[in-house]
């Protein structure tokens, strides 16, 4: 078969009668307030505990909200567009599933490769953190694991380290919970939310009688190009709102409860970010910051060790529930390209008494904790924010040609993006702009995970494409 430019850019048809068909697919369990707190369960994980810190001292001073702030606003411009999607084409898959609808199978490949990458590494990457909190609970009771089970060869803070067992361990947990199906993960993800709140909720409360305004001075050492810097950093802790636009086939009223989720999670993680942020800095100064646990630091100067306690058992909830939902993420992405012929049918087998694709949660955990196991969390964080960004940009640029098809652009949305075109634009400029802020070894990373991908493409999905088989029958 030849490769042309028009059936190298076919597009996937919807059907937009079996989208609403409760009978086919996966199970419509998920609400509002589910989507929303998954949503707040993929973004708040150990990133609110440590980023903080590590942007104050190395980015931007006492100011470091502003960097928040700054990429809460280029998420939220993306999740706009996320949402009109959502509620236009309520299927799994969400960026690559829409991009194949509205320019074609190879750039949806592309950008499906590039999420495949995100999911991975951001599960094994929160893993490698969550074991390193474990670890330290460990040690309060005593507790020592060998060390050559303690973390990934050649983690630099370890030296003799072979293997990372518990982040191993947490990831085929949580590839065993997802097994059981949505509804029963949903829930356990919704009491862990609720805890993390609260546990933030605690560390500002207290912190709050300990602040000193003279920490805050001067405000922005770094400058504004220090803000806009730790913005393209602190984007990573956004990461993850995404994942909410997978869960649109499982969701009860996805024209309705898609926008909310999304816009909703995003609205709360964002509170939570800057006020900690702001009472961090009060607390201690920002030269001080520059350490693994921030929190524990500053609870430690107030002589609140019992406040630290709790909040090292929070942030080992808060990165369990980031493991959760990232992971549901990548399983459902799988399960959109599988279904399309891109990937190997099994991945998109769904079990009969769950409803769930277990072979595929399998395989997918299975991955994640190798990486997580014998990668140290320096190297396997690269690749998770430039496919976040690029997915944005990707998404961000097709609402604009969303409204101008002759089918989609007619389907009845419960959501459009306001000052259109004007914020879509926005929005993919600003994604393009981070982009450019990130290092030169995450871009060379990034172009060689999408040259395998291509490889990936033209020697099996490009052959096994199911849009493509329609068409020759048509």
């Amino acid at each position: 078969m030849k490769f042309t430019r028009g059936n190298l850019f076919i597009r996937k048809q919807i059907d937009l009668d079996k989208i609403h068909d409760s009978k086919q697919g996966l199970e419509k369990n998920l609400s509002a307030f589910s989507l929303s707190m998954m949503g707040v369960g993929a973004i708040v994980g150990s990133g609110i505990f440590i980023l903080p810190g590590i942007l104050a001292a190395q980015y931007t001073g006492p100011g470091v909200m502003f960097s928040f702030l700054l990429a809460a606003v280029v998420c939220s411009l993306a999740a706009l567009c996320y949402s009109e999607f959502s509620s236009t084409i309520p299927l799994a898959g969400s960026a690559y599933t829409y991009i194949y609808s509205i320019f074609g199978e190879l750039l949806a490949w592309v950008l499906g490769w590039a999420l495949i990458s995100e999911y991975l590494f951001a599960v094994s990457s929160v893993a490698v953190s969550w074991s390193a909190y474990f670890q330290n609970i460990l040690a309060g009771f005593g507790l020592k694991l060998p060390t050559f089970l303690s973390a990934a060869i050649g983690t630099s803070s370890v030296h003799g380290a072979l293997f990372n067992l518990p982040a191993f361990i947490i990831v085929l947990v949580i590839a065993f919970l997802l097994t059981g199906g949505v509804t029963e993960s949903s829930r356990v993800n919704n009491v862990m939310v609720l805890i993390k709140i609260a546990v933030i909720a605690l560390f500002v409360i207290v912190g709050a009688f300990y602040i000193k305004p003279a920490n805050w001075h001067p405000f922005l050492p770094f400058g504004v190009n220090g803000v806009v810097s730790g913005a393209a950093v602190a984007f990573y802790a956004y990461i993850g709102f995404d994942a909410v636009s997978t869960a649109s086939e499982e969701v009860k009223n996805p024209q309705r409860d898609m926008p909310i989720g999304i816009i909703a999670s995003l609205l709360i993680t964002t509170v939570l970010y800057t006020v900690l942020s702001t009472v961090l800095t009060g607390v201690v100064h920002y030269t001080k910051l520059g350490v693994d646990d921030p929190v524990a630091f500053a609870l430690n100067l107030m002589h609140q060790n019992w406040v630290a306690g709790i909040v090292s058992v929070g942030a080992v909830v808060g990165m369990t529930t980031v493991l959760l939902v990232m992971s549901y993420g990548g399983t459902r992405l799988l399960f959109a390209i599988s279904r399309d012929g891109l990937l190997p049918a099994n991945l998109h087998k769904l079990n009969r008494k769950s409803h769930v694709p277990v072979i595929n949660t399998w395989i997918f955990g299975v991955i994640a904790a190798v990486f997580a196991a014998i990668i140290p969390l320096d190297k396997i964080a690269e690749l998770v924010n430039i496919g976040t960004l690029f997915a944005f940009a990707m998404v961000s640029l097709g609402v604009i040609f969303l409204r101008k098809d002759p089918v989609l652009g007619h389907v009845e949305k419960s959501f459009k993006v306001p000052f259109y075109p004007v914020l879509p634009l926005a929005s993919f400029f600003a994604c393009l702009y981070l982009m450019t802020r990130l290092r030169r070894f995450t871009w060379i990373a990034f172009l060689i995970w999408l040259v395998i991908g291509l490889v990936v493409y033209f020697t099996y999905g490009y052959h096994h494409s199911i849009a493509r088989e329609t068409q020759t029958e048509d």
